[in-house]
């Protein structure tokens, strides 16, 4: 269990609604789709046509949800023409949009593990061992669910 320090130790005397960095991610990314959208852009998927089939919705809920995470700054939209066509946007991640890839694969291991029904793995690219998913201290140890504490810091970032 995630232990609470200082004034968030009384959980009657404050309320995180509105202020919590989950909910704030979840309002962006929150719908199954959105996430999908994301895992795709991760796999490198940047046409409209090509998130809506492999995202499995409707290109109106396609359109909501690109519009959405550009809007959020996940994604931009960066003009191509094929020749002989119009000029059509392409969707590619932001460095924000590249930051929460440890969300999303996160919940890959977490699905991976729990549902156990998937030949897929996470690896390293470069010597092909298995991959994780890591909490890490700025000093570089592993930590532990339950070592992890939230506390208020009093500088932003820290």
């Amino acid at each position: 269990m995630t232990v609470l320090q200082g004034r968030l130790a009384d959980r009657d005397s404050w309320s995180p609604v509105g202020r919590c960095p989950i909910e704030k991610t979840m309002g962006l990314v929150g719908t199954k789709s959105a996430m999908l959208v994301m895992r795709e852009a991760f796999y490198g998927t940047t046409r409209f046509d090509d998130f809506a089939r492999r995202v499995g919705i409707t290109k109106a809920a396609t359109s909501a949800r690109l519009s959405e995470l550009v809007d959020a700054g996940l994604l931009a939209k960066q003009p191509y023409q094929e020749p002989g066509q119009r000029s059509r946007d392409e969707y590619v991640l932001t460095e924000q949009g590249t930051a929460l890839m440890p969300v999303v694969w996160a919940m890959f291991e977490w699905g991976r593990k729990y549902f156990g029904d998937t030949p897929l793995r996470l690896s390293h690219a470069e010597c092909g061992a298995e991959a994780t998913v890591a909490i890490r201290c700025a000093d570089g140890h592993d930590v532990a669910p339950d070592e992890l504490e939230v506390r208020i810091s009093r500088r932003a970032g820290r």
